[in-house]
């Protein structure tokens, strides 16, 4: 099992521009990384809350952290923010937000979880394992023309039709219960597609049913829209993300609401509600050289910052 290595750390701490009275949310502990070091930040004034859907990662944070009086953690995925953040802020404005999107470390190398299909284990998925439909249970029921979808939208799968029969007919004479047997499955129908590639045929198909049966990129959706709406003037709103998908939602949102409503483009008088509520701060940021030769993982993170233009309401 590898050691988890948090992804682009100093320039998510610069991102967030830590105060050390700020009250800060870290939306995905994983095994608490980001959150030691902006505690290691923070003064006797300052808070943090950290939220993980995985219950394991939740007991991580409660082990590591229970004694410690400016954190605070909860079991709650990005959908759930304003629900647990807004009765922890008790009035107060959100300084920072940071979210590092998508599987951590410990969830790929624990073959109980199903993420992955190096070592053969459950076809589970879940973040939440306390919670929801199993991979194994989405696939036995879900429909061939919506399998596809899945796997051409989420994954990006350019053989989404052939891998989504191929794993219709298996199910059709043995249930599929582990990831090497899906693994297998979807490399038979991939064969020839990517012959030249260097990911496993069943990397893009996998990510596409992850993603799916934990609603990722609606979770992330809500979630920033959440997160802004708790910010306060000169709060900052920090993401990482580690596919395509992600970085979409990410830049899409926070170049929107930089913009602000653009029926009032160019009008002298903008109401409060149609003004730009966001600043972009820097450019995309990527792993530096030193840090993909550290952690070949990082290689896909993207950052990105934007800052709170007016008070939460």
């Amino acid at each position: 099992m590898s050691l988890h290595q948090p992804v682009l750390m100093r320039e998510a701490l610069d991102g967030l521009a830590l105060r050390d009275d700020g009250w800060y949310v870290d939306a995905t502990y994983g095994r608490g990384g980001h959150s030691a070091e902006i505690l290691a930040q923070l003064g006797a004034h300052g808070r943090l809350l950290a939220l993980d859907k995985d219950t394991q990662a939740v007991a991580h944070a409660r082990e590591r952290f229970g004694a410690e009086p400016r954190f605070a953690c909860a079991h709650a995925g990005f959908e759930g923010l304003a629900d647990v953040a807004g009765p922890w802020l008790g009035g107060r404005a959100l300084a920072g937000i940071l979210f590092d999107l998508g599987v951590s470390s410990p969830q790929l190398d624990q073959p109980a979880r199903g993420f992955s299909f190096a070592v053969d284990g459950p076809l589970d998925m879940r973040m939440n394992t306390s919670a929801g439909q199993t991979a194994a249970e989405w696939l036995a029921t879900v429909s061939h023309g919506e399998l596809a979808r899945v796997l051409r939208t989420y994954g990006e799968e350019p053989r989404a039709g052939q891998i989504a029969s191929a794993i219709v007919r298996e199910r059709a004479a043995a249930p599929l219960t582990s990831t090497k047997q899906l693994a297998t499955v979807i490399a038979a129908a991939a064969h020839g597609g990517r012959a030249k590639s260097r990911i496993h045929p069943a990397t893009l198909a996998f990510q596409a049913i992850r993603i799916a049966i934990n609603d990722e990129l609606g979770a992330l959706e809500r979630g920033l829209d959440q997160a802004l709406e708790l910010l306060g003037a000169g709060g900052r709103l920090v993401a990482i993300s580690f596919h395509s998908l992600e970085d979409r939602i990410v830049k899409r949102f926070m170049a929107r609401e930089a913009r602000g409503d653009e029926a009032y483009a160019g009008l002298p008088n903008i109401p409060p509600e149609a003004r730009p509520r966001l600043r972009l701060v820097g450019k995309l940021i990527r792993p530096s050289d030193d840090e993909l030769a550290r952690n070949p993982r990082a290689r896909s993170a993207r950052l990105r910052v934007a800052e709170r233009l007016e008070a939460a309401a």
